[in-house]
């Protein structure tokens, strides 16, 4: 089981430090929000995955208004 806290008291900590030295938890340090998020963005950047996605979907746009605006011989009829 895993549970994330935030000590809001300092003295906690020698707490937390004692129950680890009697083997009845194990303090595990994480990276910060933002770090993991940073870790995030450069392994998909990476992957190079954002540059073939635009592309796939600026064609799809592309072909969508193309349909959208070709010209409707059979529906209008000019006056």
């Amino acid at each position: 089981m895993t549970y994330q806290i935030e000590l809001l008291e300092p003295r906690a900590k020698k707490l937390l430090d004692d129950l680890a030295e009697m083997d009845l938890i194990r303090i595990q340090a994480s990276p910060a929000p933002s770090e993991a998020f940073r870790q995030l963005l450069a392994k998909l950047r990476e992957q190079n995955v954002g540059n073939d996605i635009l592309e796939d979907i600026t064609q799809e746009v592309e072909q969508v208004r193309a349909k959208r605006y070709a010209p409707k011989h059979s529906a209008q009829s000019n006056p």
